[in-house]
């Protein structure tokens, strides 16, 4: 389907915001271009013009019906059956290939509304909200997509010169941005996704600088939470080719409730789409705090370093390496695609090399035995006498994967 024969979709509450709606229709045809109509409000639809996907189909894609969900009275259950049956008709559209951009508006409910709806459009596909809520912390409910934020100013309530003046720039943006031509790939090999922290700077821009020259397009994810939920989501959308997982240590985020976790799907994706992938426990020395009076009362005692003012560190004892290095193996014990461990004995982060803050060899060695223990025939695991950030294991690493690419290729085309 060319780019000229898809659709912006319009979604919100058309029932009480009919008449905005109305003129940020009208300024998107009057840019040549089609448009599709989500109403998510559950009162009556203001006959304002059509609507593709009225509010009775988009609750009953959610699991009521429209006059039973009006019954309850329940602006929370209206919110949470309207955002469901949204996020149904959206994902169906998107995997018909037939939307190009989306925009939406509203205030509290129906920015809630629209911010789930645009979780089931893939990364490049334009996403703008015109929101009162553009001013508060959005993030979980923007999570890992592209979705621009416009501040309304004054409520998207009544029709004025303010509100006006705004639906107008977002239509002029949401119609320029949805004709950029995104079909240019600089990458001559493809694209492989890594991941990096502080404390394995050195080695990522090492590993970067050699793939580049392999003519590949690398990508870097902070290790953040943020970062990993976000590397794994694009993962699942096909956004790469193979994935360098230097920095792993979201997971001791997750295992200790700290700052940086990534969730319980950190180290999956990749393992489901059947990249392949090398892996290191990188800086899964360290749980990430911030300030040292939001460390959790459990923890009185143990071993911190201040990395930056909100930033405290926390090293890992020998029981959580040795749960961390039993996930990361049966973790990758269900790939069906190349992957390799590699181990950096020398310490695996900046910090943990000798002399080093968090130099811990026992306790490292606990997380490497733990990993070789867990790990299945399948799985090989490469033990480097190097710290993470020697330029040796950065090549080391980049010659494992290059490796597997090629297997992976040879395998899809017959070629053993």
């Amino acid at each position: 389907m060319s780019s000229k024969d898809k659709f912006i979709l319009i979604l919100g509450c058309f029932d009480t915001k009919g008449e905005i709606f109305s003129y940020l229709r009208s300024c998107i045809l009057a840019c040549g271009e089609k448009i599709l109509t989500i109403n998510t409000g559950v009162m009556e639809s203001a006959d304002h013009f059509h609507v593709d996907f009225e509010a009775d189909t988009v609750a009953l894609e959610g699991g009521l019906n429209l006059a039973d969900l009006r019954g309850m009275r329940d602006r929370g259950r209206a919110m949470e059956v309207m955002s469901t049956g949204a996020g149904k008709i959206v994902s169906r559209l998107t995997d018909e290939g037939s939307i190009k951009a989306a925009i939406g508006m509203g205030g509290g409910g129906g920015t809630y509304i629209t911010l789930y709806a645009m979780q089931f459009i893939p990364l490049g596909i334009p996403k703008i909200c015109l929101s009162t809520m553009a001013a508060k912390d959005l993030s979980r409910q923007v999570g890992n997509k592209d979705i621009i934020l416009m501040p309304s100013v004054v409520d998207v309530a009544g029709f004025n010169g303010i509100i006006k003046t705004l639906v107008r720039q977002a239509a002029a943006s949401i119609c320029a941005m949805a004709n950029v031509d995104n079909s240019v790939n600089d990458s001559e090999s493809g694209r492989i996704a890594i991941s990096m922290f502080g404390n394995t700077t050195a080695c990522v821009d090492r590993c970067t600088r050699l793939l580049e020259e392999k003519g590949y397009e690398v990508l870097a994810f902070h290790a953040t939470g943020i970062g990993g939920k976000t590397m794994e989501a694009l993962i699942r959308e096909k956004c790469f080719d193979a994935v360098l997982d230097i920095t792993t240590t979201e997971l001791a985020d997750e295992l200790c409730s700290g700052i940086c976790s990534a969730g319980p799907e950190r180290l999956t994706a990749a393992v489901e789409m059947g990249l392949p992938q090398v892996v290191v426990p990188g800086c899964l020395d360290m749980v990430n705090f911030a300030h040292p009076d939001t460390i959790p009362s459990q923890y009185n005692g143990r071993e911190f370093y201040s990395w930056a003012p909100d930033v405290t560190l926390m090293r890992t004892d020998e029981a959580e390496n040795a749960i961390l290095g039993k996930q990361l193996a049966v973790n990758l014990n269900r790939a069906f695609a190349p992957v390799a461990i590699v181990l950096p004995l020398k310490g695996i982060s900046q910090i943990d090399r000798e002399n080093g803050v968090f130099y811990r060899p026992d306790t490292d060695g606990v997380l490497f035995d733990s990993i070789k223990s867990n790990v299945n025939q399948y799985v090989p695991v490469i033990e480097a006498s190097r710290h993470i950030n020697d330029p040796e294991f950065a090549a080391l690493l980049v010659e494992t994967l290059l490796a597997m690419i090629e297997k992976s290729r040879g395998n899809r085309t017959g070629v053993l």
